[in-house]
């Protein structure tokens, strides 16, 4: 059984050695939709909600094995919470889709292009990109880590610059226990 655990173990760890240290093929590699992750975290005075949200299509670039470009369209019409169940959950979910936060009927995709892209380690970058929402274009710079065929990152997003200004105390007084705070975070899990 010994034996058995470290063979395991041991093959654990060339596995990912070699994801570690394997080039990336230079070009294009469109994101697996389907096996990628985007999730949401927003925050209020009470608390916060996390949920999910689809991915319609994207592309990293790599140059000489490291990343140089990228290219993300996100489906918000799927915003989808998961901290709640039944009722509640539809009415948050209704909600940020409406108007009053994403607008997703006038508005179904957001999209997120990489202008700039600077190399902070072996597997580490910091990228300057444009982020789209609501039809408002703003700047954005995150980072982002790739091992293998395989991408994470984490963006913290200012709704407001977005003309999402539902509960903002950025523009309205008196909300006391029903802000909502201006930052949100997108946790994304890639596959290329």
């Amino acid at each position: 059984m010994k034996n058995r655990v470290k063979t395991i173990v041991l093959a654990l760890v060339v596995a990912t050695i070699t994801f570690a240290f394997t080039p990336i093929e230079d070009g294009v590699k469109e994101v697996k939709v389907e096996t990628s992750s985007v999730t949401w975290k927003g925050y209020k005075v009470t608390g916060s909600h996390t949920g999910s949200i689809a991915l319609k299509e994207g592309s990293l670039e790599f140059k000489d094995e490291k990343l140089v470009g990228g290219e993300f369209t996100i489906d918000m019409t799927s915003v989808e919470n998961t901290d709640m169940e039944g009722e509640y959950k539809a009415k948050l979910e209704g909600h940020l889709k409406s108007d009053d936060f994403f607008g997703v009927e006038n508005y179904p995709t957001a999209k997120l292009v990489f202008n700039k892209v600077k190399s902070t380690g072996k597997n580490s970058y910091e990228v300057t990109g444009d982020l789209t929402i609501k039809g408002k274009t703003n700047p954005v710079t995150f980072d982002i880590s790739i091992y293998g065929n395989k991408a994470t990152a984490n963006l913290k997003i200012d709704r407001t610059k977005f003309d999402v200004r539902y509960g903002s105390t950025s523009f309205f007084d008196n909300l006391q226990d029903k802000a909502i705070y201006d930052e949100f975070d997108l946790i994304t899990d890639l596959e290329f």
